[in-house]
């Protein structure tokens, strides 16, 4: 188990936080290291079909990591990327081939609308998974949560940028997989994250929420907006919080961040100084905003609030700015 006490920031605490390889930035276009690391019997890899995780179980507990030459055989690889290495092996994700893995007939025509129930064509043994179930689930480490959350943000990225943005033909991969290149005008591309501010506003003994007409029932959580081009942190938050609820904001204070590979932003968590109460709320971001004592966010924190009222998941990182507000590290 990692030992959070040891780190000095709160980041690795929060869910996809903890990644302990050594990316081997400076390796990435040695051939003889790739090739090294490729031909390694001990080296793994994490195997991905339309953004789903594969996973063995027979054994009991699940396993997402197997062997390079394993993969292979599980359908066509269309891409692989280096991840690291830790003290005792390399890590690498594959791509496989969207017709790896199919939907069975049956139940496309019957619900269409449900969520693909895929299965692996040539292995049915093996399970498909949904990393943000995987991890609400608990069944792995935080160590490789956070590789997996590694795996599954490039894997998206090489899915969708197959062709030059600048000229429009097919691009490949290089440098072990942290970048594409335009087979035409030899344009590099690389691999992209989305930062997004997600922040609590407090007014003395009480805290900002809102909620979204998607969330689950009687969820409340912090706001949140992506971070536009020329704009500081600070910036966005102030902007996203007058935006959607109307309130006014002074300091603003960083809490910690968190990798969110749906599908690659970075989550900026911040805490924020109302320097107003009144509250507009904007109807086509938010279903309902207001405010929360800190006895309240307790209560939602405990699952034991009197109307139902419920906080993010402790995967994610609001849930964690919440509780610093409750615990006093404001």
């Amino acid at each position: 188990m990692i030992d959070f006490s040891l780190f000095p920031d709160r980041s690795p605490a929060i869910g996809y936080g903890v990644n302990p390889l050594d990316r081997l930035s400076a390796g990435r276009d040695d051939a003889r290291l790739l090739s090294t690391l490729t031909a390694d019997p001990a080296s793994v890899s994490f195997a991905i079909v339309q953004d789903k995780f594969i996973l063995e179980s027979s054994s009991g507990a699940p396993q997402a990591l197997f062997g390079l030459k394993d993969v292979a055989g599980f359908g066509a690889v269309q891409e692989v990327a280096l991840l690291g290495r830790d003290q005792t092996r390399a890590y690498f994700v594959s791509l496989l081939s969207d017709h790896a893995a199919h939907v069975p007939a049956d139940l496309a025509l019957t619900h269409p609308h449900m969520p693909p129930q895929l299965s692996l064509v040539q292995r049915p043994d093996l399970a498909l998974a949904d990393l943000r179930a995987l991890a609400v689930q608990g069944l792995f480490e935080p160590d490789i949560l956070g590789m997996m959350a590694q795996a599954k943000s490039m894997m998206h990225w090489h899915a969708r940028h197959r062709f030059c943005s600048v000229c429009g033909s097919p691009s490949v991969l290089a440098s072990a997989g942290w970048k594409r290149e335009c087979v035409a005008c030899q344009a590099p591309h690389f691999p992209r994250t989305d930062p997004v501010v997600i922040m609590l506003a407090i007014d003395g003994d009480q805290c900002l929420l809102g909620r979204q007409a998607r969330f689950g029932t009687g969820m409340y959580s912090a706001l949140a907006g992506f971070l536009e081009p020329g704009e500081t942190m600070e910036a966005a938050v102030r902007r996203e919080i007058h935006e959607e609820a109307g309130i006014e904001i002074g300091r603003v204070r960083y809490l910690a961040s968190q990798p969110w590979p749906f599908p690659a932003s970075l989550m900026i968590g911040c805490l924020a100084e109302a320097v107003t109460r009144e509250i507009t709320i904007d109807h086509t971001e938010l279903e309902d905003a207001r405010w929360f004592s800190k006895q309240e966010a307790k209560l939602m924190l405990a699952g034991a609030h009197p109307d139902g009222l419920l906080p993010p998941g402790h995967i994610a990182i609001a849930s964690h700015l919440l509780r610093a507000f409750v615990e006093g590290h404001v």
